[in-house]
């Protein structure tokens, strides 16, 4: 099995609920518009490093609830040597999706993706972040009313969903697109526990 990095295994444990770490506080902001809509989330953890598994990398974090999770720093942690017993871990992870009708079409029905990513400086605290964005452009291919309902047709597939938004659904015509951006974030910074 392959081993995941720090960072991605964090954040999995983090954000799958699992018994392992709980989130601390969170926010979700939402708003709409004449035909857009968004949405966002910020989730915040902090853990405890326990024990460190040098051979292993393995590193055993305890939630607030008291909960446990083991986490594998991959070879991209590059300042493994510097993570003690009692250091302190956030994670800050962040999402969102912004969905917005594009009046008449005109652009190209696709798929695009980006990901960018930052590690501490060698000698620095062990964190980093990666972030990735991927927009999605889909033709509005059907527009049924008795359902209050579109069907879109991306790159890869077609979907038909329901607006219920009765407002934003009579904005929709067949022919139209609809351009949905998501862009998703997670840094970690550790630290020294509270105090020292």
């Amino acid at each position: 099995m392959k081993r995941s990095t720090f960072v991605r295994v964090l954040a999995v444990v983090a954000l799958a609920a699992a018994p392992s770490v709980h989130a601390q506080s969170g926010a979700v902001v939402a708003g709409s518009g004449p035909g857009a809509v968004a949405a966002a989330q910020t989730i915040k953890v902090t853990a405890t490093i326990t024990a460190i598994d040098k051979a292993t990398r393995d590193v055993t974090l305890k939630g607030p609830q008291g909960d446990i999770a083991v986490v594998t720093a991959g070879p991209e942690v590059k300042n493994f040597d510097q993570l003690k017993v009692g250091d302190r871990v956030d994670l800050q992870y962040v999402e969102a999706l912004a969905i917005e009708l594009r009046k008449g079409g005109g652009l190209v029905v696709g798929r695009t993706s980006s990901a960018d990513g930052a590690r501490a400086k060698p000698g620095a605290a062990p964190g980093g972040s990666v972030g990735r964005e991927v927009t999605i452009v889909a033709d509005v291919v059907a527009v049924d009313p008795a359902h209050q309902a579109v069907t879109l047709r991306g790159p890869n597939r077609t979907v038909t969903l329901r607006i219920a938004d009765p407002e934003q659904f009579k904005r929709i015509a067949k022919g139209d697109q609809v351009e949905a951006k998501y862009v998703q974030a997670i840094a970690i910074a550790v630290g020294p526990a509270a105090g020292k």
